[in-house]
């Protein structure tokens, strides 16, 4: 057999394991397969949770991104959404979104946009609650809130939504297919909140080990998106969370990842800009 039989013999194997869904999270596009050993696996077993207990450190390597986020909540009967956009660096850990909560049913409120600051441990919110002078902001530990502000902040924080797949117990690949026009591998799965706080960074293990504990189940059900570098080019969570209502609130959050390597410059707020008083309730 020539070299170049045996070229076309591997490219058409190469496919053939493809279509029978192994996935590799780097290198299997056009451009060949260099450095795809590395994330190689049978995604219809236990190899799909080893690519996606990877896919936040790829996010690492990436730097940063744009993002677009969506919290849908229903509760009683209701459904509300609230949608955010902005931008994440990974490896600083600290991104901004602009949030939309969703107009009053009268229409008489008018809801400015909710300005939020992500860092390790911390939520900054501006534009949050009534009493709140509109200069300042409101600074929140995200390892004491119950959700470990996986919720409350109305958007999921970008690097926390990729560290819950740290926690990943089962996963299968779906198949392939587009997100904004980028292809993609689409795996469903379990992650356990409790697993993904062992193996988080310093960031995010006190909040998802807070999550863990505050929510009516540490089981979170997801779909996720990879792009062929391993990168998460859209996530979507489902978690069932107390809230304080007499049953279980069901929330389902996307988070979409676009323009990686976008600049980010996040200035979090002095001592004298953060507001220390009571918030009211909307």
């Amino acid at each position: 057999m020539t070299g170049r039989q045996r070229e076309r013999r591997h490219r058409r194997t190469g496919a053939a394991l493809v279509a029978a869904g192994v996935v590799a999270g780097v290198g299997l596009g056009a451009g060949g397969c260099a450095g795809g050993d590395a994330l190689a696996g049978d995604a219809r077993g236990g190899d799909a949770v080893v690519v996606l207990h990877r896919a936040a450190d790829r996010l690492v390597a990436a730097g940063s991104s744009k993002a677009r986020t969506s919290m849908e909540m229903a509760a009683g009967g209701t459904r509300v959404t609230i949608r955010g956009a902005g931008v994440y660096d990974y490896r600083k850990r600290m991104g901004r979104l602009k949030v939309l909560l969703p107009q009053d049913p009268a229409g008489v409120t008018e809801r400015r946009p909710i300005t939020e600051l992500l860092a390790p441990g911390a939520l900054f919110m501006k534009n949050r609650g009534a009493g709140v002078p509109p200069d300042k902001w409101v600074r929140v530990e995200t390892r004491t809130l119950s959700d470990g502000n996986l919720v409350t902040g109305g958007a999921t924080d970008p690097f926390a939504a990729a560290e819950v797949l740290r926690g990943a117990r089962s996963a299968t690949f779906v198949g392939r297919t587009e997100v904004a026009g980028t292809g993609v591998r689409h795996y469903r799965g379990t992650a356990d909140l409790g697993a993904a706080a062992k193996k988080a960074s310093d960031g995010n293990k006190a909040s998802l080990g807070a999550a863990a504990k505050g929510f009516a189940t540490a089981e979170v059900p997801f779909d996720v998106y990879l792009d062929d570098e391993g990168r998460i080019r859209k996530v979507r969570h489902r978690f069932s969370f107390e809230g304080g209502q007499k049953s279980p609130v069901a929330v389902a959050s996307t988070t979409l990842l676009y323009d990686f390597g976008a600049s980010v410059r996040v200035r979090l707020p002095d001592n004298d800009d953060i507001f220390a008083g009571k918030i009211a309730e909307d």
